[in-house]
This record gives structure tokens, C-alpha cells and sequence, in this order.
């Protein structure tokens, strides 16, 4: 069983920043690419950002490119998701997740699931 634990939402004005931090309790983490996605009020829950095992690959949403960067820490068992130049339509409940390829996490096949973190962006 793999436990994920998000943190580091806050409410923050437009073109702010912020790092959320995903800690996973598992043994092998370098075996999971990990993946972040995002659900905002009223609808579906979206793709975000991910990235290999190895952290050599990653993807990124067409809507975040160029604003966030999603990296890990395989010594730590935890990964990041630094978000910049944040609009309001960022506005979410971010949540982290492990899939065995970074494919399935793309597709959202993912394994593990988060309970989520609130980001708030204000105009």
C-alpha cells in the first residue's frame, strides 16, 4: 500500500508563486512515476504534470507549460510541483499520484491517489 501526503496549498494572488510537496510512504519509490492533477469546482479532474521514476522524463499540461515544474527527490520519497505566474484559473485542488509507467499516469491510470491540497489564486 502506498500512502501519498500533499502540502504546501495556500490561497495566493495572481502571478504569485507556490511549491507543493507530495511525501509518499513506499519503499520503492523510484519504481512509481509519480504524476499531479487538478480538480477545480464543478469539474472534471484534469492532467498536470508528470515525471519517470528516474525523473529524466517528464510532461506537463499544455494549459502550465512554462509556468510549473514538476521535479522529485527519490532519497527523499517526495515530489514537487513548483507553480509560477499562477492565474486565477489555477484554482484547484491539486493532488498527487503514482502509476507504475509515466504513461499510465498521464492517462490517469493511476495506482495512488492523494487526498489533495486547496490552492486558491485571487485576481
Amino acid at each position: 500500500q502506498v500512502q501519498l501526503i500533499e502540502s504546501g496549498g495556500e490561497l495566493v494572488q495572481a502571478g504569485g508563486s507556490l511549491r507543493l510537496s507530495c511525501a509518499a510512504s513506499v519503499r520503492t519509490f523510484s519504481g512509481y512515476a509519480m504524476g499531479w492533477f487538478r480538480q477545480a469546482p464543478g469539474k472534471e479532474r484534469e492532467f498536470v504534470a508528470a515525471i519517470s521514476g528516474g525523473g529524466g522524463t517528464t510532461n506537463y499540461a499544455d494549459s502550465v507549460k512554462g509556468r510549473f515544474t514538476i521535479s522529485r527527490d527519490n532519497a527523499k520519497n517526495t515530489v514537487h510541483l513548483q507553480l509560477n505566474s499562477l492565474k486565477p484559473e489555477d484554482t484547484a485542488v491539486y493532488y498527487c499520484a503514482a502509476a507504475r509507467t509515466i504513461a499510465r499516469t498521464i492517462l490517469s491510470l493511476c495506482d495512488y491517489w492523494g487526498q489533495g491540497t486547496q490552492v486558491t489564486v485571487s485576481s
